[in-house]
């Protein structure tokens, strides 16, 4: 059996009354890209957030690095080895770039921090010209660059990553989603990738499930995944 970093078992969780996923089972190996892919509703982002701590699991279990861990606090999760980046690139507007990143290491004493920041920097050099500029002046995709470098100041074992893309041109979704595989070849950190472009995840991708009205429907590599496949697991 694999020894999985993070085992999502028959997991139902949902909003107030409403149910989103029904007993859903997801695996990450260490150091592994996979991708959740799906319609629009299917429950993607929903996962990544009761994973995290942001939704309440009502049954089944989230298990990382052995230990269940389904509706802990999000801090504590975040001092155990999982980062989450949120959907449409968010970064606080009003901060520099590099009050962003140090954010980011806000459990970290400040001489580790301060090192930190530097490696982080090297993970992601572009950013070093703008350490002054105001986060909310940034680009898209610089603001996208900004999040995955503050996320990535305490070292996670599991970065969650929630459409990375989202409001990017074609030719900066290509280097969004190459900055995590490069990001995950340097650091060796597993990633959890919720992406609506499927061609583009398919290319950094060991594995992707398709997730339809809160189930999964579809496992397998993106080499064994045909077109024919995908579009029936989307509409059936």
């Amino acid at each position: 059996m694999a020894e999985w970093l993070l085992e999502v078992r028959e997991l139902e969780a949902g909003y107030d009354k409403r149910p989103v996923l029904n007993g859903v089972s997801v695996q990450v190996a260490p150091g592994e890209i996979v991708a959740l892919v799906g319609p629009n509703g299917a429950g993607k982002s929903t996962l990544l957030k009761a994973v995290f701590g942001l939704v309440r699991a009502t049954r089944g279990a989230v298990v990382f690095k052995g230990r269940e861990i389904q509706n802990r606090n999000p801090s504590d999760n975040v001092k155990a080895g999982l980062s989450y980046i949120l959907q449409g690139s968010r970064v606080f507007t009003e901060l520099s770039v590099r009050e962003n990143i140090e954010i980011g290491g806000y459990v970290l004493p400040k001489r580790d921090a301060r090192a930190r920041v530097e490696e982080v920097l090297d993970l992601f050099p572009a950013l070093r010209p703008m350490l002054k500029r105001n986060a909310g002046n940034l680009s898209t995709g610089e603001k996208q660059v900004l999040a995955m470098a503050r996320a990535l100041m305490l070292k996670p074992a599991l970065l969650l990553a929630d459409e990375p893309s989202l409001g990017l041109s074609p030719k900066l979704v290509h280097s969004a989603l190459e900055s995590l595989r490069e990001l995950r070849d340097r650091s060796g950190t597993a990633i959890l990738l919720v992406e609506q472009n499927v061609r583009e995840a398919m290319t950094i991708a060991e594995r992707m499930y398709v997730l339809r009205l809160g189930r999964i429907v579809l496992c397998d590599a993106p080499a064994n995944l045909t077109t024919e496949r995908l579009r029936q697991a989307f509409l059936a």
